[in-house]
């Protein structure tokens, strides 16, 4: 393992950090870390516009990076390798970060590592817990994103569910326009729902029971819809029935996934932005009690976008002896399992 400067670009926080790929713990892996938020340039529109995020990113990486060398006390000849989000994501800031990674590799003569972002995801609990070792079961969720993968160790995944048209997070995101909750929406209905009944909106539960093994959110986002216009549902009974009936697909959607693949697993993990909801991982952890497994997910400051994950990723494929050329493209799709079978509907993306 190695000392990685690691770049994350691919949405809407501009990351940089430091990893010490030898450190004992988190605090000694994360030499020094620093994100730049979007969210106020983006809220007026409710959502994330690609040309505002990636002329963001230009404005603020190069003074990032050199501000976390600093707080890292090294200068850029003392990393070992450079690591950045090659993809997926939106491809005007990929190419921002990727650009300044490879100018930065050329002038000091580093190898470069192009990281998957969802490998950054995935791998971000063995940043969060040197315990956890392969293979494990993971739920990746997050805005853009959500599958059930095997992780037999780095790039090497099955993915085993995904869903047919909108991420988790999407839909949180959505049912928080709906709402008029404003943006980002996610941590703005968890709040909500805290305020309400669970019971009080009957919503459905797509795919719930079926033989198929994908997630699927699209008509329950509708149906949240359909309950706002009616107007006899207070707003926290809306998102607290939202939540609820999300997590009840996720639970029941993992649970057939663990049901064939617990006797190998090593732990249950969950990563990705949506890891954060408080009440998604209590769901999750009285599952994998129940296979006697341990539930893993990393701390909230790592479950959205950051460039620590991404710098353990590198570190993780550089001590492998990965590294890829200065002519490596940016990817605005870019499976984690390549060799998974098309899905109906927006599935064929993942």
């Amino acid at each position: 393992m190695a000392l990685i400067l690691g770049i994350e670009s691919s949405c809407d926080e501009t990351a940089a950090a430091v990893i010490d790929g030898n450190g004992a713990d988190l605090a000694a892996r994360i030499v020094a870390q620093r994100i730049a938020s979007q969210d106020e340039a983006h809220r007026p529109y409710g959502g994330v516009v690609p040309e505002i995020a990636a002329r963001a990113h230009v404005e603020v990486l190069a003074p990032m990076i050199e501000g976390v060398l600093a707080d890292a006390g090294i200068g850029l000849d003392k990393v070992d390798a450079i690591a950045a989000t090659a993809g997926p994501g939106l491809i005007g800031g990929v190419m921002v970060g990727l650009v300044t990674a490879k100018a930065l590799a050329m002038a000091a003569d580093k190898p470069l590592v192009a990281v998957n972002h969802l490998e950054g995801h995935a791998l971000s609990p063995r940043l969060a817990d040197p315990s956890l070792h392969y293979p494990y079961l993971l739920l990746l969720v997050s805005g853009g994103h959500c599958q059930i993968l095997e992780v037999a160790g780095v790039g090497r995944y099955r993915r085993l569910a995904t869903t047919i048209d909108d991420a988790l997070g999407e839909a949180f995101d959505k049912t928080a326009k709906i709402l008029g909750l404003g943006y980002p929406g996610g941590p703005a209905v968890e709040r909500l729902a805290r305020e309400g009944d669970p019971r009080a909106v009957p919503l459905p539960r797509p795919l719930v029971g079926s033989s198929e093994p994908h997630f699927s959110f699209a008509g329950l986002k509708s149906a949240v819809m359909r309950a706002r216009q009616a107007g006899i549902h207070a707003d926290a009974d809306i998102a607290a029935s939202f939540q609820q009936a999300a997590l009840d697909c996720v639970v029941d959607r993992t649970r057939a996934a663990l049901a064939a693949a617990a006797p190998q697993m090593t732990a249950l993990v969950v990563a990705g932005g949506v890891a954060a909801n408080a009440a998604l991982r209590g769901a999750l952890e009285a599952l994998a009690a129940a296979y006697g497994l341990p539930l893993i997910a990393p701390p909230p400051k790592l479950c959205t976008d950051n460039a620590a994950m991404i710098g353990w990723a590198g570190a993780e494929r550089f001590a492998l002896g990965y590294t890829d050329p200065l002519d490596v493209a940016a990817r605005p799709r870019w499976p984690l399992d390549a060799n998974a079978a098309p899905v109906r509907g927006a599935g064929v993306k993942a």
